[in-house]
């Protein structure tokens, strides 16, 4: 059925021409066989005849023109005095042309000619026999398929211009919403170059200062041993100088703020944040497996964050009563993290996908933090309720 709609869509100026010629023909031979009695002018059904065919093949191209046309062929059969006949259901199509893609003026215009098309008629060619009511009931029985075709394409009109603005307006908002992921990316690059700048200035300025103390005081160790503790500072600094450069370029341009750079956060502050949330009235569980031991500080730094960023919208979107666990796991090659909440109040996979006012990005931020130490996140709905955050994070970038 639907491959049939489709096909008649595709050949519509076709379907219409077809039913416009078979109008002609069928108009036509009902003039030529009506009796001499019946008044029908031959002369003129011919010209009337096929100017109603040519509005019914063009009414979807010019809706409005050929409504006029129609009208007008109308009004000269009612001059003329030519009866009803089978060309003028072009009229009743052209009516619903116009009311579904005419102009609202040209819509209003076609209302009033299919409300005047039957009492002029009616005025034309009176039914003798019949009384005033009868004419009226006559006339109202003739004005309903007019006005029904018009109701019908005015509310098509309706519908396709709502879903018009519903995929509009569904455009629009992939926009606005690929534009906000993209200043949240950057917003959220900027903040981790900052964290990262103390980080890597913090060790490698250590490497220098151990490195230079070496040099100085291990003189009577030998001078190939001596040359590559220099090499080491040189290393160092250069190395420093490059983290500070590249750092720059992702901060496109910001400006040093006051007091920016200090220690960062590590996984052994994961404990005082839970403890923090749990004075705030959130309950948290908090579970380490595995032996702890020193982690890369962006490792300790990234944990720390998305920890953090996870307790916070379970405090804020999550509702009064909510429960949260927090679960970090000592691999041999890395460090795994579980953060889930219990279901309560919003879903959390709202908060971290944008919030339940649509204006956060946490989940944004917590995959580039993720993807900048070379690990994985994985955020999903847990079966009846709640969400889970796991992420897994190597202690040693992937190559």
């Amino acid at each position: 059925m639907q491959r049939l709609y489709d096909f008649f869509r595709s050949h519509q100026p076709w379907v219409d021409g077809f039913w416009a010629v078979l109008l002609v023909l069928m108009s036509l031979t009902t003039a030529i066989s009506a009796p001499a009695s019946a008044g029908v002018d031959r002369v003129v059904v011919v010209p009337l005849t096929l100017a109603f065919g040519v509005a019914m093949a063009l009414r979807r191209r010019m809706p409005e023109r050929m409504m006029a046309l129609a009208a007008g062929t109308g009004a000269l059969q009612l001059v003329f005095g030519v009866p009803v006949f089978p060309a003028d259901f072009a009229l009743l199509l052209t009516i619903y042309a116009v009311a579904v893609a005419g102009s609202v003026r040209a819509s209003r215009l076609t209302l009033v000619v299919a409300l005047l098309a039957a009492p002029l008629v009616q005025l034309r060619w009176p039914e003798e026999r019949s009384s005033l009511l009868g004419n009226v009931v006559i006339v109202v029985f003739q004005t309903v398929p007019l006005l029904f075709v018009w109701l019908l394409g005015d509310a098509r009109r309706t519908r396709s211009a709502y879903f018009a603005q519903l995929e509009e307006r569904a455009a629009r908002l992939e926009r606005e919403r690929e534009s906000q992921a993209k200043i949240a990316v950057a917003a959220e690059r900027a903040r981790i170059a900052r964290e990262l700048h103390d980080v890597v200035a913090h060790n490698v300025s250590v490497m220098v200062v151990q490195a230079d103390g070496a040099a100085y005081v291990m003189d009577t160790a030998p001078d190939q041993a001596k040359k590559a503790l220099e090499t080491i500072s040189v290393t160092g600094r250069q190395a420093l100088a490059e983290m500070r450069r590249l750092l720059g370029v992702l901060r496109t341009g910001e400006q040093p703020e006051s007091g920016e750079y200090v220690p960062q956060p590590d996984v052994a502050q994961i404990e005082d944040l839970v403890e923090q949330c749990r004075g705030a009235g959130l309950t948290v569980s908090f579970k380490v497996e595995g032996s702890p031991r020193p982690l890369p500080s962006g490792v300790e730094l990234t944990a720390y964050r998305i920890v953090q960023e996870a307790l916070t919208n379970v405090r804020k979107h999550a509702g009064p009563e909510a429960g949260a666990g927090v679960r970090l796991v000592y691999f041999d090659d890395g460090l795994g993290l579980l953060v889930e909440d219990d279901g309560r109040g919003a879903p959390l996979e709202l908060c971290v996908a944008g919030g339940a006012d649509g204006q956060g990005q946490g989940l944004i931020g917590m995959r580039e933090r993720v993807g900048m130490v070379g690990g994985t996140l994985d955020a999903g709905p847990l079966p009846g309720g709640g969400f889970r955050i796991s992420a897994l994070l190597p202690l040693r970038p992937a190559l």
